[in-house]
């Protein structure tokens, strides 16, 4: 049996119980959670196994894929250049990326891109993951095709594109690639262990994952909609993750190795308006113009109601029970991964995993970690 481990206030003993429960009952094979109020960590815990077998425990510095809680670290790195006044979101794509002004995409802007708006869901056709792996070819290949709607009128989750879109405006404007400038300008100065793939050096560190069953009613679908294309265009398989050819790919839309700690320390840069340990890397405008929402509604490609700002979503409309309401914004991974940051009380909330469960937004876990911890805030002033 496998215990838990690191650093807990005692106001959030529970929760700490909360993971041992779901460890021992087998809802989760390995974890790890991250509390986070006014820039100190109050919950820091892990505990479980990195592999299926059982045979590596989870310990303090396991890495694991957290899927699209990239989005959130690769929207940050187009908000840094849009705070450092080399970026504008309002600006046509075409404006640093000339080549993108074909089939329909001459007005698209820079918001439409991190807002899952720009029509650009996936690429037209099924491709290899191969093909998405080789990001060069296939950003250039999404620079020719035409957006499934008028950018801008619907939002419809970029899945995987989100990333290469993002990267290219990154590349072009500061002469990185994404991976180098957010090992260089977010993770690296924060001290966070977060990278785009996994060197293979720390794969022994990395934890396999368990894949999450088949989406129900998935051969019900019809093959020509904007969500079946959008979700089966690139071949949903979660054990591509545990691939070299994965670890070493550059997505920013999918493939970021981290931890909640880490998750939480990036985190940070929007739940305390810019500042974290003293340090200004963000201006407060620049996050403040990250929360304005952008477009709102049923999503087309995921099928829910969502209201989505710059590379985050915002509170719903509908309210979730573990998403409090005011100034919050957050996503989640593929399985059940998500950070949150809540702005209106200095708070993070991190969570990463590798037994993957069903769930667009979270999974059981997650809902349940999340709304203890905010039963225990509730119950604590003094916290």
């Amino acid at each position: 049996m496998a215990g838990t481990h690191g650093s807990c206030n005692p106001a959030f003993d529970r929760l700490r119980d909360l993971l041992q429960e779901r460890l021992d009952s087998g809802d989760e094979l390995g974890a790890s959670l991250c509390v986070n109020i006014g820039g100190k960590n109050v919950l820091d815990i892990w505990g479980g196994y990195a592999d299926a077998a059982k045979t590596r425990p989870w310990e303090k510095d396991t890495l694991t894929p957290v899927w699209s809680c990239s989005k959130i670290v690769s929207a940050l790195a187009a908000l840094t250049l849009v705070d450092r006044g080399q970026l504008d979101v309002e600006e046509r794509v075409s404006k640093y990326w000339p080549e993108f002004a074909v089939n329909g995409k001459e007005d698209v802007r820079v918001w439409q891109i991190l807002s899952h708006s720009s029509g650009l869901a996936s690429w037209e056709n099924p491709v290899p993951i191969e093909f998405v792996y080789d990001v060069k070819a296939s950003t250039e290949k999404l620079a020719q095709e035409a957006p499934w709607w008028t950018p801008g009128e619907h939002h419809g989750y970029h899945m995987m594109t989100h990333g290469h879109l993002i990267g290219e405006l990154v590349r072009r404007i500061s002469g990185k690639g994404l991976k180098q400038f957010i090992d260089e300008e977010i993770a690296g100065p924060l001290g966070a262990d977060f990278r785009l793939g996994v060197p293979e050096k720390d794969w022994g560190r990395t934890a396999d994952i368990t894949p999450p069953p088949p989406p129900a009613g998935i051969e019900l679908a019809d093959r020509n909609s904007i969500a079946f294309r959008g979700l089966t265009n690139v071949p949903p398989v979660a054990e591509y993750s545990m691939t070299p050819a994965f670890r070493q790919a550059e997505l920013g839309a999918a493939n970021g190795f981290s931890n909640a700690r880490a998750l939480a320390r990036i985190g940070d840069l929007v739940s305390l308006k810019g500042t974290v340990d003293g340090k200004q890397y963000l201006q407060p405008q620049t996050v403040d113009q990250m929360l304005q929402e952008r477009v709102a509604g049923i999503d087309l490609v995921l099928g829910v109601d969502l209201r989505f700002a710059l590379g985050v979503a915002l509170t719903p409309a509908e309210p979730i029970p573990y998403v409090p309401e005011g100034t919050v914004c957050f996503w989640s991974g593929w399985g059940g991964s998500m950070i949150m940051m809540d702005l209106e009380r200095g708070i993070t909330l991190a969570y990463a995993m590798n037994k993957m469960s069903e769930g667009t937004l979270g999974n059981d876990n997650t809902m349940a970690y999340f709304k203890e911890v905010y039963e225990i805030v509730r119950s604590q002033s003094s916290l």
